[in-house]
């Protein structure tokens, strides 16, 4: 027992091993030989060089001889029939007799496959009925079946099927092992001899099945070495054969073990091992791993099929077996995310309606706290990293090569070495990607938890140091050995990320349903707009040619008639007279406003310096009255605009400026600034009156005005409502800060998307509760 890690040596590590060539190893185990044949002419191509021992026949005198030269004349046909089929592997394994040199014969098991443009035929000395412990597939298969399927969970599962291997071979220890994210395996169920060590809830390292055993385990579905001591025997090729590169042996039963595997079996005590590849939809899940101390041990194809047989039947249950662990967990998962979704359809802010008390989005997953990203606003709930550390986060899950729906770690800071800094809040994170193109993610975190894992031997000494040079060896003790880890959460089960993932593919709909709703809106909106700016250009252009004429009239009657008038209509014509005028003003502020909804634009670069100097020259009567000060800090950047309609931008908002200034010594500046979400921002700051927090949307609308009508000049009302449409014409935005008493500041962008980015938080999980 232990938690000191080794170093290994720098020209040595667990790379290597992945980076071993098992699949071309150039041998086989001794115990059968490999034939390698052309076709159609089953022409031997390569072969074992064991051949004399098994066939009686040297290597040498087999190269380039037709295989049909090794049978007996009454096998020739059906045996060419079976290895020229397209269903090859239906006929395995094939009954042949092959003539010794000496005249007799002796029976072997032929099992072929193609692979590569190849034919292989791999020849195994039968077995005597009298030595096998069972004999037929069917019956060696039938119970095994009907024991498996009435498993009641996958525990119950794993302990049948370990079980039933160990009855069907013999071998003194049946082993069932899982995988989990990180290819490290955990022992689920043992069946073994009662004087073997127990394996059974050891973890073992990812590096006991390097990454391309893991890929041969896919290929090949069970795996047999009858004997750790072997001595391999060599391919041999015919020149032509042997310059087509090394021999692809990934599909063979036959082909020649790893050195470093046949270590690690000695280092074992373990005589003979196999091994049954078990899938769950398409990928491994993990091994039934038997190893027998006993010494060497051999079966035959009939017992290696009803294994392998055990095997595909116990993984077509794991879904299923793996479901019933959690069954309730998944009830409860499903019937949360009904309540999310109702909570969510009930607002428009559905980030908002997720993070409310009680925090069920945190119970969907199990999390501690979650994270609410979308159009640049994010929510948080619970306990989470700062704003700040948020926002690396999701920078760093944007930049990801591999754009994944759901990515799931319960070790953030192996992927993410800057999570060191909130590991004590998130360790451990799912995140839920929304969107493609703008990054909007909903995540979980899962705090760090300190565990003891019991390993099978210590995991981290891959490597000894001998003579100074560098070898990679199996560790050589399997006994228990504990491990301290730290920088994990608690795993994320399969469920919690169902859940996570059912929650995606929700908000997903409800916000595709609402950009539908939206562009329909948008559509009328649009329309509307259009039919109003026709109806206020119609309604202010018709309206001026009656008023102008009640305007004429009623002058006339004060010049011509006045005497004759007594003084009360008098004064009640000159009222008519000056409605007459204040109407016309507001009428050719509408029909301006409308032309601004109407016109085109005439976009192209522009010097906006160009364009602000031309205004305060035309402003400069007006400046000097008022005796105020314009300021401009540095060059404003060039921009892609409307000249004409930026001239008149910009008068409205520097005419305000000094307008609504009841200083003695008034200034304005104007000025521009960059900012990472919007780019570049223009501006316009003056020291006059300033304007309350709720006045800040009213002085947008149209005629309105927050002072007497003719207090500080007076006015229509409608400067900075046309300064907000030509903006929003430019696809910019426009809006202020102000400080009652000291000032305004109206900012605008030419061609920006997206207001500032706001953080949200509600109150923590303590005060909810």
């Amino acid at each position: 027992m232990g938690t000191d890690k080794v170093g290994t040596h720098p020209a040595a590590d667990l790379t290597n091993c992945d980076r071993e060539p098992i699949h071309i190893p150039g041998a086989i185990q001794p115990h059968g030989v490999l034939l390698v044949l052309r076709e159609p002419s089953l022409t031997i191509c390569q072969a074992s060089e064991n051949t004399q021992d098994l066939l009686g026949v040297a290597v040498k005198d087999l190269l380039g001889q037709s295989l049909e030269k090794l049978l007996p004349p009454e096998q020739v046909a059906s045996t060419r029939e079976s290895l020229l089929s397209d269903r090859l592997e239906d006929n395995n394994p094939l009954k042949l007799s092959i003539q010794q040199g000496s005249g007799g014969s002796r029976q072997f098991d032929g099992i072929a496959h193609r692979h590569q443009g190849r034919l292989f035929l791999e020849l195994e000395p039968s077995t005597e009925q009298k030595d096998l412990p069972f004999f037929g597939f069917y019956h060696q298969a039938r119970g095994a079946m009907s024991r498996l399927r009435d498993a009641k969970d996958l525990h119950a599962l794993c302990m049948e099927a370990a079980s039933e291997v160990r009855r069907l071979t013999g071998f003194d220890r049946v082993i069932i092992y899982r995988f989990d994210a990180d290819w490290n395996g955990q022992v689920l169920a043992e069946d073994r001899m009662e004087d073997a060590d127990p394996y059974l809830g050891l973890h073992f390292p990812a590096s006991d099945i390097p990454r391309q055993a893991r890929e041969l385990y896919l290929l090949n579905l069970l795996r047999l070495i009858p004997a750790v001591d072997y001595v391999p025997a060599r391919m041999v090729a015919l020149p032509e054969e042997a310059q087509g590169g090394p021999l692809d042996m990934s599909f063979c039963v036959l082909r020649s073990v790893s050195p470093v595997h046949m270590e690690y079996l000695r280092n074992m005590g373990a005589g003979s091992s196999m091994s049954i590849s078990l899938l769950k939809e398409g990928k491994l899940w993990g091994l039934i791993s038997c190893t027998h101390v006993s010494g060497s041990r051999y079966l035959p194809y009939e017992v290696r099929t009803a294994c392998e047989f055990v095997g595909q039947f116990m993984s077509s249950f794991l879904p299923t077996k793996e479901g019933y662990e959690n069954y309730d967990q998944r009830i409860r998962a499903k019937s949360i995310q009904g309540r999310l979704l109702e909570r969510m359809t009930r607002g428009l802010d559905f980030a908002a309606q997720l993070c409310q008390s009680p925090p069920e989005l945190l119970e969907l997953t199990g999390a501690a706290g979650a994270a609410v990203y979308f159009n640049g606003r994010t929510t948080v709930l619970g306990k989470a990293p700062s704003d700040e550390q948020l926002q690396g986060l999701f920078r760093w899950l944007a930049s990801r090569p591999v754009s994944q729906d759901i990515f799931a770690t319960n070790c953030l800071l192996k992927e993410y070495p800057e999570s060191e800094e909130f590991k004590d809040v998130a360790a451990g994170l799912i995140a839920a990607s929304m969107s493609r193109g703008r990054h909007n993610y909903v995540l979980w975190f899962r705090p760090e938890v300190v565990q003891t894992v019991e390993w099978g031997g210590n995991p981290n000494k891959p490597v000894d140091v001998q003579d100074d040079q560098p070898r990679l060896h199996p560790r050589k003790s399997f006994a228990l050995w504990q491990e301290t880890v730290r920088g994990k959460s608690l795993p994320w089960e399969d469920y919690e990320l169902e859940g996570a993932e059912d929650l995606r593919r929700s908000i997903i709909d409800i916000v595709l349903e609402r950009s539908e709703e939206l562009l329909k809106l948008n559509t009328e909106l649009e329309r509307s707009n259009v039919e109003l700016d026709s109806f206020a250009y119609a309604a202010s252009h018709d309206l001026k040619e009656p008023l102008r004429g009640i305007h004429n009239y009623a002058s006339l009657v004060l010049r011509e008639d006045a005497a004759a008038l007594q003084p009360t209509n008098r004064t009640r014509m000159d009222t008519v007279v000056r409605l007459t005028q204040r109407m016309e003003s507001l009428i050719n502020s509408l029909l301006h406003y409308a032309q601004v909804g109407r016109m085109e634009l005439s976009l192209r670069e522009t010097d906006l310096n160009e364009v602000l100097a031309s205004v305060l020259e035309l402003l400069k009567p007006r400046i000097e009255e008022a005796q105020a000060e314009v300021r401009i800090p540095a060059p404003l950047p060039p921009a892609r605009c409307d000249r004409v309609r930026m001239m008149e931008a910009f008068t409205n908002l520097i005419t305000n400026a000094i307008k609504y200034n009841d200083k003695d010594k008034r200034w304005v500046e104007i000025g521009s600034r960059q900012e990472p979400e919007l780019g570049t921002v223009y501006y316009v700051r003056d020291n006059g009156i300033g304007i309350k927090p709720e006045y800040h949307d009213a002085i947008f609308r149209i005629f309105k005005r927050l002072h007497g009508r003719d207090k500080y000049g007076g006015g229509t009302g409608t400067g900075l409502t046309i300064v907000k449409r030509l903006i929003e014409r430019h696809n910019g935005r426009l809006w202020l800060e102000s400080t009652p008493g000291e000032g305004t500041t109206f900012f605008f962008t030419l061609g920006g998307e997206t207001a500032p980015p706001a953080t949200v938080r509600p109150p923590a999980l303590e005060d909810l509760r």
